[in-house]
């Protein structure tokens, strides 16, 4: 069996504005054995849930000032780390992750929480996962809040800077995970922020998830995981709850792919659609008061 690694909880100490007490749920997979996926649940336990979910290669740690914003404001905010990545289990082989574990993973942890009517913040690979959790188990949320995110069903060219982000990520020796977060926002990060963003990740061996993210991202109809997302696209095409985008105007990765989802999604009608200025791809670290005021009154608005 496949060795899983756990990154030693010393690795989280005293981290910078991450005050969070861990919960953990563990489930079997058949070829790996026991996955612990841990998660941020914060804010009254019988107020709305908004499930804040991550992408490459960040964890929760990313959404911090979020969290405390908007459970501030009366929401429950729960924010999973993905296997791989933050304090979850991390599976030693590049080949032991897929797109399709990924998903089966993250829908065995959302069938463990008893929450209805919630929001779904998605980022990144959060999106690429979380609209998969929407599109399995619609009537577990009440709307969609996606910023820099997509759904790729494997139709058409991928960007230049995806690309080359791409061939990065499978050829750079060494996986330099907090120089790409702060590579990829407009804020200037502190060196206990970066340093926040490597904590997972003691040495080499505990970053095979987060090498091959980029890998996986369905870029023709025949890879894993494109076909899934043609019928998950259905099921968007049918949601006519809220769904609003908040992309940023700075990430070359993302730009304009917001149109897509005010296209296709009909519950994007009518919402306040926002490109967050001064936001690179991680807007989350550039933009927090901004995204947390939108998701708030977001939810505000919902019924």
């Amino acid at each position: 069996m496949t060795k899983v690694l756990r990154t030693p909880n010393a690795r989280f100490d005293a981290l910078s504005s991450y005050e969070f007490e861990p919960n953990y749920f563990e489930q079997s997979d058949p070829a790996l054995g026991t996955l612990r996926i841990h998660y941020v649940d914060t804010g009254p336990e019988d107020a709305r849930p908004v499930i804040m979910m991550h992408g490459e290669p960040s964890w929760s740690y990313l959404y911090r000032h979020m969290i405390k914003r908007v459970s501030a404001a009366g929401l429950r905010v729960i924010a999973p780390d993905l296997i791989g990545f933050g304090r979850s289990d991390k599976p030693a082989k590049t080949n032991d992750y897929s797109y399709t574990s990924h998903v089966r993973w993250m829908l065995a942890w959302l069938d463990s929480l008893d929450i209805k009517d919630a929001v779904l913040f998605c980022q990144d690979w959060g999106g690429l996962i979380g609209l998969r959790l929407v599109s399995a188990r619609p009537e577990k949320f009440a709307g969609v809040l996606a910023g820099n995110t997509f759904l790729p069903t494997g139709e058409g060219k991928p960007s230049k800077a995806f690309e080359a982000w791409k061939e990065f990520s499978q050829s750079v020796p060494e996986f330099p995970t907090g120089k790409i977060i702060q590579g990829a926002t407009i804020t200037d990060l502190s060196k206990d922020v970066v340093a926040a963003y490597d904590a997972p990740y003691p040495d080499e061996s505990y970053k095979a998830g987060a090498r091959i993210f980029p890998a996986l991202v369905p870029t023709s109809p025949d890879m894993d995981g494109a076909k899934d997302n043609v019928d998950a696209w259905k099921v968007l095409g049918q949601w006519n709850k809220p769904f609003q985008t908040c992309f940023s105007d700075k990430d070359p990765v993302t730009g304009g792919l917001d149109k897509m989802f005010h296209k296709m999604v009909p519950g994007c009608k009518d919402q306040p659609h926002t490109i967050v200025k001064g936001g690179g791809h991680f807007l989350q670290e550039d933009c927090f008061e901004e995204l947390s005021q939108i998701t708030v009154d977001f939810c505000a608005r919902l019924p």
